[in-house]
């Protein structure tokens, strides 16, 4: 089942999921090892995909493809949420829990070239420098939650650590289950050696849209 493997890549319990989502302490284990609900309730699977920061369609929620037509080219277009929170956004942050405040159109083909998957894809805005000078403050990246801790390989992605949304750039530690977590600035704290259960990724970073100034 897609929700326990999800459990296990980010070090979450059955007990601690169910407390999250105001449930008794054996809700998540009944519903995976025994089917019981048959399915999760609306409002719990919206917050269990928030707190773990994917998509509610890895947990089985509807799929909502948003296109709308090119002007340009006459061609489909996908609209990604562009969401009203910032990577660096302090204390409860969450992505998939956020208000949208506007959407951005992008070219499925593109996209498909990115390897991102349409679906799970959200706009967050960089709050601070600690990523110059790769991200800037207030630069737009384009994140794929559907590309996480599962795939994890060496690149830059939006993650939560002690309760904080973050950008940063990851890699793997020597150590099995160890990680860096690496802020490009050298004047912003790096984390040379983590286990994993200590950082919970939301999604690579795939592509960065900055203003001129």
């Amino acid at each position: 089942m897609a929700l326990d493997r999800l459990l296990q890549e980010k070090g979450v319990d059955y007990a601690q999921l169910s407390a999250r989502i105001g449930r008794n302490p054996a809700y998540i284990q009944q519903f995976i090892k025994r089917g019981s609900p048959r399915r999760l309730a609306e409002q719990d699977r919206a917050r269990i995909a928030a707190y773990l920061g994917v998509s509610e369609a890895l947990l089985g929620g509807a799929v909502q493809r948003v296109a709308a037509p090119s002007r340009a080219r006459g061609a489909d277009m996908v609209l990604v949420p562009k969401l009203a929170i910032g990577a660096s956004a302090g204390a409860g942050a969450s992505v998939d829990g956020e208000p949208v405040e506007g959407e951005v159109a992008f070219d499925p083909k593109w996209l498909r070239g990115l390897g991102a998957d349409p679906r799970a894809l959200s706009i967050i805005r960089v709050e601070g420098d600690s990523m110059a000078p790769t991200l800037n403050d207030g630069d737009d990246i384009l994140v794929d939650g559907g590309d996480a801790a599962g795939r994890l390989r060496d690149g830059i992605y939006v993650l939560r650590m002690d309760d904080v949304l973050m950008v940063k750039r990851v890699s793997r530690a020597p150590g099995q289950g160890r990680i860096s977590v690496i802020s490009d600035n050298p004047h912003y704290r790096s984390w040379d050696d983590l286990p994993m259960a200590a950082v919970q990724l939301v999604g690579r970073v795939v592509w960065t849209g900055r203003r001129v100034r």
